[in-house]
């Protein structure tokens, strides 16, 4: 039995994979936002709930990451997959306490934050794998990182590639640092799910119209991740570009200089 945690596993596509690691007789800690969805989505699980937890935190914020990361650790030695399904959609001009913009700090920043709190849990299971969803983003994307990582004023256009490309240079640096941890990128499609709360009031009618004829089912969407987490037979560092398409995927092969002066400023941001 696996020992599972999924960022932001109390609605969508991450409470989807946390039914089904459930449903494959997986131990799953949810982290999430809203408590009384955390507490729903566990007392929907019914004779598995037995297996499940859920820790309200705010992934948001450097403080809240590190609440969540000593929490779970706290009650859990080790960890077999670590799925980071958390996501926000906007194109305000918004800062979080730390002065950074949401879309890069849960998108992005929270996911290396919490993944380098947890190392030591995942060194201590014998194939670890850190799994990182995104909206579809190539390796091959040629992304601008002058601005990376105040993004002042933040341009939905311009700085989207730069921010979710930035998992793809994680996956790649800890596929090198930490030879025994799996790192992957799932392109999670376009399911309709909760992270359109924040987006713009069109896009949230357009998604409740065309959404049966242009929009993956969370199913489709959460299959790669499923697999990811419970699979071993990939190398790391590895993008599924393809939702529902687990044998369709592609080596991450950044550039070595971009990576490191990624990690770096992640490094320097978190303190991690």
């Amino acid at each position: 039995m696996h020992t599972i945690l999924v960022s932001g596993g109390n609605s969508g596509i991450g409470l989807r994979a946390a039914r089904e690691f459930l449903a494959r007789g997986h131990q799953v800690v949810i982290l999430g936002r809203d408590r009384r969805k955390g507490e729903d989505a566990v007392a929907s699980f019914g004779d598995a709930a037995e297996r499940a937890s859920f820790f309200p935190v705010d992934l948001s914020t450097h403080d809240g990451v590190r609440e969540a990361a000593g929490r779970v650790l706290a009650e859990h030695d080790h960890f077999d997959v670590l799925l980071h399904s958390t996501g926000v959609l906007t194109f305000r001009e918004l800062r979080t306490a730390d002065g950074l913009h949401p879309f890069f700090s849960v998108n992005y920043l929270s996911r290396y934050h919490l993944t380098q709190l947890l190392l030591p849990a995942l060194i201590r299971s014998e194939r670890a794998r850190v799994v990182m969803m995104t909206a579809s983003i190539p390796p091959s994307t040629q992304a601008d990182y002058q601005r990376f990582p105040t993004f002042e004023p933040f341009s939905f256009r311009h700085d989207r590639e730069p921010i979710q490309l930035a998992n793809h240079h994680y996956a790649a640096h800890l596929a090198r640092t930490e030879p025994s941890i799996l790192a992957g990128v799932v392109n999670a499609g376009a399911a309709k799910t909760d992270i359109l709360r924040m987006s713009p009031w069109y896009m949230r009618a357009t998604a409740k119209v065309a959404g049966p004829l242009f929009f993956d089912s969370v199913d489709t969407s959460a299959h790669n991740v499923v697999e990811a987490g419970l699979r071993t037979d990939w190398d790391a560092a590895t993008y599924w570009p393809k939702p529902g398409n687990f044998e369709r995927r592609t080596p991450i092969a950044l550039d070595e200089s971009t990576k490191d002066r990624v990690v770096g400023i992640s490094r320097d941001i978190t303190g991690a």
